[in-house]
C-alpha cells in the first residue's frame, strides 16, 4: 500500500505558458502527454530561431504572462475572443490569439531539438524585438506535426514541448526552507521555477523518490534537476548575483552528494517527472493545491539516484 509521506501535499502549482517568462499560479492544472496544459508551449527565438531564455536574455523574468481563467479548466478549447495577454515594463500590452496560428516558423531550435513551430506573427514579433533590443519571434509548439521526445535513457516514450528536458519539476517547499536558512538573503521559490511545490515531507527526500502519486496520478522520477545559471537571477528585478547557487554548491554538488556518475561541478535542486498515464494516452486528467503525495518506490542513496 502507498503510504503519505508524514501528509505530504501539493501546496502550490504554476504553469509558464512562456519559456523563461513569469508564471501563473493556479489552483489546479489539467495534465496532457506532454506536462500541464499550456506550460512551455511558446517561446521567443532570435533571429537564428534559437530559444531565449533567461541565461542570456534575464529581462525575460519581467514578463508577465495572463490566460483566461476558463484556459485552466479541464476540456476548454479556444473561441476567437480568447487570448494570452504578455506584459512588460515600458510595453504596452501584447495580445496573442489562443487560437491557432496558420504560419510556419522553420529552423526553431531548443537545445538539442529543432524543428518548426507555429508563427506568432509580426505584432509579437514587433514587440519582443523591441523589448529584447534584436530581431526576435514568438513561437508556440506545434503537437499536431511535431514531437520532442525525452531522453529514453531515464524516460522512454515521453514528449515534452519546450520545456528543458522533461515535463514536470517537483520541489519540496522543506528543501527550500533549509537553502533559505544557510542564505544571508532568502530568495524566493520563484528562482528555481518548479511546476509542482509540495510541502510536509522531509528536506530533499524528493531526491529519493522514484514513483510517486498525487491526487489520482502517478508520476515517475527521471532525473534530478541539474541548475544553471537562472536561480541567480531575481526574479522580481532581473539582476543576477551569485546567490543561490554559491551556497548550493557547498552541500547540493554532485560531489557532496556523491552520485553515480564522475562529479562535474553541478548543483540540484528538484526532482523531474513524467506523469505515468500520459504514454498511455488517457484522457484529460488534472491535480489540484491540497491533493495529497503518497509515495509508492524510493531508493536508498545517492548511489540509485539518476543525475
Amino acid at each position: 500500500m502507498a503510504d503519505s509521506k508524514e501528509g505530504a501535499q501539493v501546496i502550490s502549482i504554476t504553469i509558464y505558458p512562456l519559456k523563461s517568462c513569469r508564471g501563473i499560479s493556479v489552483p489546479e492544472a489539467a495534465l496532457s502527454s506532454t506536462g500541464f496544459r499550456w506550460d512551455r508551449q511558446w517561446i521567443v527565438v532570435n533571429s537564428k530561431g534559437r530559444a531565449c531564455t533567461q541565461r542570456v536574455e534575464p529581462s525575460l523574468a519581467l514578463v508577465e504572462v495572463e490566460l483566461p481563467n476558463e484556459a485552466l479548466s479541464e476540456g476548454w478549447e479556444p473561441n476567437p475572443s480568447s487570448f494570452l495577454v504578455i506584459r512588460a515594463p515600458g510595453m504596452d500590452v501584447l495580445k496573442v490569439p489562443l487560437a491557432e496560428p496558420s504560419e510556419v516558423a522553420n529552423g526553431v531550435s531548443v537545445w538539442e531539438w529543432s524543428g518548426s513551430a507555429l508563427d506568432e506573427g509580426d505584432e509579437a514579433s514587433n514587440w519582443f524585438s523591441k523589448y529584447l533590443g534584436k530581431p526576435s519571434r514568438l513561437v508556440r509548439f506545434n503537437e499536431a506535426s511535431q514531437s520532442r521526445p525525452t531522453d529514453p535513457n531515464y524516460a522512454p516514450g515521453y514528449k515534452i514541448k519546450f520545456n528543458d528536458a522533461y515535463p514536470f519539476l517537483l520541489i519540496s517547499q522543506k528543501s527550500l526552507d533549509v537553502l533559505n536558512e544557510q542564505l544571508k538573503e532568502p530568495v524566493s521559490i520563484n528562482r528555481f521555477r518548479p511546476n509542482i511545490l509540495i510541502d510536509g515531507s522531509d528536506p530533499f527526500c524528493e531526491d529519493l523518490w522514484k514513483d510517486v502519486k498525487i491526487g489520482e496520478n502517478t508520476f515517475h522520477s527521471t532525473e534530478l534537476c541539474y541548475r544553471c545559471k537562472v536561480p541567480t537571477i531575481n526574479q522580481e528585478t532581473a539582476e543576477a548575483g551569485s546567490e543561490p547557487s554559491e551556497t548550493l554548491m557547498k552541500f547540493r554538488s554532485d560531489k557532496v552528494l556523491k552520485t553515480n556518475k564522475k562529479p562535474q561541478g553541478r548543483i540540484y535542486f528538484g526532482q523531474m517527472l513524467v506523469w505515468e498515464d500520459s504514454v498511455a494516452q488517457e484522457k484529460r486528467k488534472t491535480i489540484k493545491v491540497g491533493d495529497p503525495v503518497y509515495v509508492l518506490k524510493m531508493v536508498s542513496s545517492y548511489d540509485d539516484v539518476s543525475v
